[in-house]
């Protein structure tokens, strides 16, 4: 198996071309009759606004799913989800070793740079547990919620598992895509079961592959866990903990407690929403909150978005320990300068590509209002899925801004502004040296 040639495909390449051809196949597949529900093809522009949505595993939709798509093009949906969940190349490299083939170096190398590994020489074997983990996780999801299904519609036991899987699914890759209609879960807001199976199923989907990994391994000595599952583990707790208390007591009454932890986890890249989003811009407290929770998103190596839970308390650290005249350390360990600095470029990138958007969709469609135009491109970028209600009212040219910032934000923009390194091989490096000059910053 050779998906790339040592030396001369960018791996960053390979990895955009195949997300690419996914949203390409299942365009296709959306726009034909038998996807919709009335016989009739939804169109080539919101086919791809919804392919895209469901592989970058977004969440924002022209449409209603649940009403305007047939059995079939939710089939289509859920499969997109999952791709776009676990990733392509690792779904095709784990059913490649399956069925007994030799990855090669090559592989490995790419394998390396889209599970955003340091190293490729077990990566096989983490593909193997990243794919089996993720499965074994649905498939008890499945169970649950089959039985939370048949509790709250009036159904047969084959629509309850239809329904139960096509949420599991969703929730689980932090898509947001839902067969409950159009207002999403608000109608079963009260619903602790529901929601409480939905939340833990977004927590473990967007904690990280590589999370589960390491905790396994070091199950005995805990002391040894890596400084990134700290990270994430810590951060994740936080921000949890923060969010719910600031929707609880800022969001005027609107938010139970179990709504406004629904929506502290929610607001990570899932798109499930138990509140009316509608009313969030009369609580700028909260509103702010959930556009900071939805850029920040979920773990690295996730079935989720944003610029990641690491890269926060990468940078929350660096300035701390700038602040007290030290090098950048946590739990006695050192942070290099380089991840520092993609840390400070990763969060650069999205502040510039979310303003510009917003800018851009401002000026085309100035009747949507700067808030919620603000809002829907947070939640593109970061691949949440979280709306305040102008999706379907987006022009084609905003479509195709929104869906390009969904490509970029579940690639990520290092993966998009690596494409130009041609050092991928061996780092970053320079046949010049240059003289060092001095530029006065702040």
């Amino acid at each position: 198996m050779k998906l790339i040639k040592q030396h001369r495909i960018h791996p960053y390449l390979v990895i955009v071309i195949s997300f690419a051809g996914v949203i390409l196949a299942g365009t296709v597949l959306l726009s034909l009759p038998f996807s919709s529900s009335d016989g009739k093809s939804i169109g080539l522009l919101t086919s791809l606004f919804s392919a895209t949505s469901a592989v970058c595993v977004t969440g924002l939709s022209v449409i209603d799913i649940s009403a305007t798509l047939s059995i079939w093009g939710k089939i289509i949906m859920a499969v997109l989800m999952e791709i776009g969940g676990i990733s392509f190349i690792t779904i095709a490299v784990f059913l490649f070793s399956v069925l007994g083939g030799k990855v090669g170096i090559s592989d490995k190398l790419l394998l390396r740079e889209a599970l955003n590994q340091s190293s490729a020489g077990s990566i096989t074997k983490l593909v193997r547990k990243i794919v089996l983990i993720s499965l074994g996780i649905q498939l008890a999801a499945t169970v649950v919620n089959f039985f939370i299904m048949l509790s709250i519609y009036d159904c047969g036991a084959a629509e309850a598992v239809g329904r139960a899987l096509f949420h599991t699914i969703a929730t689980y890759n932090n898509a947001g895509f839902d067969i409950f209609g159009s207002s999403s879960m608000v109608p079963f807001a009260d619903n602790v079961a529901l929601s409480v199976s939905t939340a833990i199923l977004i927590i473990l989907g967007s904690t990280g592959f590589t999370v589960f990994v390491d905790l396994y391994r070091k199950r005995r000595r805990p002391k040894l866990l890596s400084l990134n599952t700290k990270l994430s583990l810590i951060t994740t707790f936080i921000l949890i903990v923060s969010g719910t208390l600031t929707f609880r007591f800022t969001g005027g009454g609107d938010f139970s407690w179990l709504q406004a932890f629904f929506t502290s986890v929610t607001a990570r890249t899932a798109g499930f929403t138990t509140v009316d989003l509608s009313m969030i811009g009369a609580h700028p407290a909260s509103y702010t909150a959930l556009i900071m929770l939805m850029i920040t998103g979920a773990s690295p190596c996730s079935t989720g978005g944003g610029i990641k839970t690491t890269t926060v308390a990468v940078i929350f650290i660096a300035i701390i320990c700038y602040a007290r005249g030290r090098k950048a350390r946590a739990f006695g360990r050192s942070i290099s300068d380089s991840i520092i600095f993609k840390a400070f470029v990763l969060l650069a990138a999205a502040v510039i590509l979310v303003s510009l958007a917003t800018f851009v969709i401002s000026a085309v469609q100035p009747e949507l209002g700067y808030e919620k135009i603000l809002f829907e491109v947070a939640s593109a970028f970061s691949t949440t899925g979280l709306s305040m209600g102008i999706t379907s009212s987006l022009s084609s040219f905003s479509r195709i801004v929104i869906i390009v910032l969904m490509f970029v934000g579940r690639l990520g923009p290092l993966t998009v502004i690596g494409l130009v390194n041609r050092n991928w091989m061996s780092g970053a490096r320079e046949n010049i040296s240059y003289p060092s000059d001095n530029v006065i910053i702040g």
